[in-house]
């Protein structure tokens, strides 16, 4: 049976984003205490040397 034109080859199929698998970690949403330390202690940070500039 030969391929029509509007069907899909493997390769095609494997490349489709829906058919890859997940990256481990890319939509990992959560963090840690130490980095929201550190996030604080860069928006307070950043909060003085705005208030200074005044």
């Amino acid at each position: 049976m030969a391929n029509s034109q509007n069907e899909l080859n493997k390769g095609e199929v494997q490349s489709t984003k829906l058919n890859q698998l997940p990256v481990p970690g890319e939509n990992d949403t959560e963090f840690s205490a130490e980095e929201a330390a550190e996030a604080f202690e860069q928006q307070s940070a950043a909060g003085r040397s705005a208030q200074q500039e005044q």
